[in-house]
C-alpha cells in the first residue's frame, strides 16, 4: 500500500505517517512535508523521484504530472488501466493526505495584498484530490486531521478501508473543494480592480456583496418537519460559525429541536445577548413577548414573564447570565419549550431533570469586540425569493445616548432616557410594525406584526391591560416614524411620557407640534429598525 503525503497544515501529520509507516505503508510526499518526515526518520520518497521531473515555479509545479495522476485515477477492476500503468511504469497509489493552502486564513487577514491572494490559491492539490475522489472504490482520500483516526483504525483491524469510509471521505473531499472554490470566487468577484501596475504592495478595495454568493454551510441534523408537519427541513450552519452564535450552542436535555423551536431560539438569544447587564428575553412566534433586566437571572426572568404571561406560556426563554437555582425554580413553574443560558448551576440542572421534554441549551457568550464576528453575529443576512436571494448587511447598529436627538419642549429625565435605549434595543427584535412601552427596564406591553402602526400600539395596549400592567409614566419605542399625529395620540393615551421614534417623516413638525400640546418629551433616533 502507498500513501502520498503533501499536506499545508501540518497538525498531527509525523505521528499519522509514523503509524502508516508502522502498517508498513509505504510514504510518498512533497517539498516541506517529506522534509519533515525525512527529519523525523521515516522513509519517505520525493515526488520528484518518481516523476523525473524536479519541483519548479516555486513549487507550483510538482504533482502535476501523469507518474501521480495516473497512479490515483487508474481503475484497479479494468484491465487496460492497469496494463497502461505496467507500459508506463506508474504505479498505484492507494492514499492521499491533502489539505490546501491557507487561501480563506490569508484573505481574512486584514491587509492581504492581491498578490498573497492569488499566491495562495492551490493548484496541485485540488487536483490530485479531484483525482482520488472521483477514484474513491479504489483510492482513500483524506482532506482533515479529524479523518486520520478513522482511518488507522480500520487499516489496523482490516488492513485495508472499507467502502463506505473511502465513499464518505470522497464526499467531505468534494464538499472541501466546493468550499475552497467558493471562497476563491467570493473573494475575487469582490475585488474592484484599480491596480494596472499590479504592485506587489497592492491591497484591493473589496465590495461587501462579491458578484457571486457561494455561501457554505454545512447540515447540523435533519429535522421532523419543517414551520407545518406537510413540509420537510434540516438545520445548516455557516462553514465557519461565529462564536457565541446559536449554531455553536450545546443541547443538554430534551426533545430534539424543531425548525420553529430553531427560528424562535435564535431571536432570543440574538436578542438577550445585545445586553451588557443581566437579562431575560421570552419568545413566541418570532416575537418578544417579555424582556427585562435585573440584577440577576432570577429578578430579570420574573420581570419578564409579568409582560405576557399567556403568551410566554410554551414560549422559548433565554438568559445572558448562568441560571442557578432560583431562576430555574420560577422558569420550572410554566411550560418552557427551549431554554437557553451561557451555564446551568448543577441544583438547576436537577431540577429541569424530571422535566424530559425541556430542551435545554447552553451558549457561551461572545468574547466581543469590533466585529460582528467578535460579537457573534451575522454580518450579512439573506432573503430567499422566487428564483432569487435579497442579501443586505445586518441591522447591528446599537444606539447611544449621544444619538439621540429631543426635539420637544419636554426634555426625558435620566431614568427615561435610560429606558428608551432599553424599549430601541427590544424594538429591534420585533416584527414590523412594532410599538413597545417599557418601565423600569421592563417591557409593559408589545405590539407587533401589524399592517397599521396604530393597531402595533393599541395591541400593546390590551396586552399591558391583559397583564394587569399599568402604562402610566411609560416610555415607547417606535421601529419606524409616526406617518401622522394619530399614532403618538393612541400611545400617549395609553399613558407613555416619552416616545423615541426615527423622524425624517413629511409630517414630523405635526407629530413634534402633538407631542408638545400633550405634553409629553420626543426623541429621535435618526434610524430605523423594520424587521419583516
Amino acid at each position: 500500500m502507498k500513501a502520498l503525503i503533501s499536506v499545508s497544515d501540518k497538525t498531527g501529520i509525523v505521528e499519522f505517517a509514523q503509524a502508516l509507516h508502522a502498517l508498513g505503508v509505504q510514504l510518498l510526499s512533497t517539498g516541506g512535508t517529506a522534509k519533515l518526515l525525512a527529519d523525523k526518520g521515516l522513509p519517505v520518497t520525493e515526488v520528484a523521484e518518481v516523476t523525473q521531473f524536479p519541483e519548479m515555479l516555486d513549487g507550483r509545479v510538482k504533482t502535476l504530472h501523469p507518474m501521480v495522476h495516473g497512479g490515483l485515477l487508474a481503475r484497479r477492476d479494468t484491465p487496460a488501466h492497469m496494463a497502461a500503468l505496467k507500459e508506463h511504469g506508474i504505479e498505484t497509489i492507494d492514499l492521499l493526505v491533502v489539505n490546501l493552502y491557507p487561501f480563506e486564513a490569508t484573505v481574512a487577514k486584514a491587509g492581504c495584498t492581491l498578490a498573497d491572494a492569488i499566491e495562495n490559491i492551490d493548484i496541485g492539490g485540488p487536483a490530485m484530490v479531484r483525482s482520488a475522489a472521483k477514484n474513491w472504490a479504489d483510492v482513500g482520500v483524506i482532506t482533515a486531521a479529524d479523518q486520520y483516526d478513522a482511518v488507522l483504525a480500520e487499516l489496523k483491524t482490516a488492513g485495508k478501508l472499507s467502502n463506505k469510509l473511502r465513499f464518505e471521505m470522497s464526499v467531505a473531499a468534494f464538499n472541501r473543494i466546493s468550499q475552497y472554490d467558493g471562497a476563491i470566487s467570493d473573494y475575487l468577484s469582490s475585488v474592484k480592480f484599480e491596480d494596472e501596475k499590479l504592485s506587489e504592495e497592492y491591497v484591493p478595495t473589496r465590495d461587501l456583496f462579491p458578484g457571486q454568493s457561494n455561501s457554505q454551510f454545512v447540515k447540523i441534523q435533519d429535522l421532523r418537519y419543517g414551520e407545518n408537519s406537510h413540509q420537510q427541513a434540516a438545520w445548516y450552519r455557516d462553514l465557519y460559525p461565529a462564536p457565541g452564535s446559536l449554531a455553536t450552542g450545546v443541547q443538554l436535555q430534551g426533545k430534539e429541536l424543531s425548525y420553529n423551536n430553531i427560528a424562535d431560539a435564535d431571536a432570543a438569544w440574538e436578542c438577550v445577548k445585545s445586553f451588557d447587564v443581566p437579562a431575560c428575553v421570552i419568545v413566541k412566534h418570532a416575537n418578544p413577548c417579555g424582556v427585562a433586566i435585573g440584577k440577576d437571572a432570577h429578578e430579570s426572568y420574573a420581570k419578564a414573564f409579568q409582560t405576557d404571561p399567556t403568551s410566554a406560556f410554551g414560549g422559548i426563554i433565554a438568559f445572558n447570565r448562568p441560571v442557578d437555582k432560583a431562576a430555574a425554580e420560577a422558569v420550572s413553574k410554566q411550560f418552557v419549550e427551549v431554554l437557553m443560558a451561557p451555564a446551568f448551576s448543577a441544583e438547576a440542572l436537577e431540577i429541569f431533570k424530571s422535566k424530559v421534554n425541556v430542551r435545554l441549551m447552553t451558549i457561551a457568550l461572545p468574547a466581543g469586540g469590533a466585529t460582528d464576528w467578535d460579537n457573534g453575529r451575522n454580518a450579512v443576512e439573506s432573503k430567499r425569493i422566487g428564483s432569487g436571494l435579497l442579501l443586505q448587511t445586518s441591522d447591528n447598529h446599537e444606539l447611544t445616548l449621544a444619538d439621540l436627538k429631543v426635539v420637544t419642549v419636554k426634555q426625558p429625565t435620566p431614568e427615561e432616557l435610560n429606558d428608551l435605549l432599553f424599549a430601541w434595543n427590544v424594538a429591534k427584535f420585533v416584527k414590523s410594525n412594532a410599538i413597545v412601552f417599557c418601565k423600569n427596564g421592563m417591557t409593559m406591553g408589545v405590539g407587533a406584526g401589524q399592517m397599521s402602526r396604530l393597531d402595533s400600539a393599541r395591541i400593546a395596549s390590551i396586552k399591558a391591560e391583559a397583564a394587569k400592567l399599568s402604562l402610566q409614566n411609560t416610555v415607547v419605542a417606535s421601529d419606524a416614524f409616526f406617518p401622522f399625529r394619530d399614532g403618538l395620540d393612541v400611545v400617549v393615551d395609553a399613558g407613555a411620557t416619552c416616545v423615541a421614534q426615527p423622524g425624517g417623516s413629511m409630517r414630523d413638525q405635526e407629530v413634534i407640534d402633538a407631542a408638545n400640546e400633550r405634553g409629553v418629551a420626543m426623541v429621535f433616533t435618526g434610524v430605523r429598525h423594520f424587521r419583516h
